[in-house]
């Protein structure tokens, strides 16, 4: 886990399908390659001037935190994938990003492999075991 993979809206980007994957692999929103998928490109929280002057880097310093676009990616992040970002930011903002990501070391490591669970898919990549059940509770 690390710190510059966590995107301004909470999002991890180790967790991502577009950065564990081996072909086309996304470095993280915050990389400023050409390496990411399309909607990545367009997404107007990154493109936030907000975001781009503040001093943490992240949305939860915005006076209009959560703003519309971030409540829209919450709600569709909690429903498909059981996570959701703005308490992601929320944690950040009260016991920081070190401790955030200690947090997200144990809630995302695969129990059987230890691998690092992706955030989009219902099984570890690695060994296939189901992490849904326990991400639910």
């Amino acid at each position: 886990m690390q710190k510059d993979l966590v995107a301004a809206c909470g999002m991890n980007c180790r967790l991502c399908l577009g950065y564990v994957r081996e072909k086309n692999k996304c470095y993280g929103c915050r990389n400023i390659g050409d390496n990411k998928p399309k909607g990545c490109h367009q997404c107007s929280i990154t493109k936030c001037p907000t975001i781009m002057t503040n001093k943490s880097g992240f949305c939860y310093e915005c006076d209009k935190f959560p703003c519309l676009r971030l409540r829209n990616l919450d709600k569709r992040y909690r429903e498909k994938y059981h996570m959701s970002m703005i308490e992601n930011l929320n944690y950040i903002k009260q016991k920081g990003i070190e401790e955030f990501l200690e947090n997200e070391k144990d809630k995302w490591t695969c129990k059987e492999c230890g691998n690092i669970i992706c955030v989009h898919r219902p099984v570890c990549l690695k060994c296939g075991k189901s992490y849904l059940e326990e991400a639910k509770r």
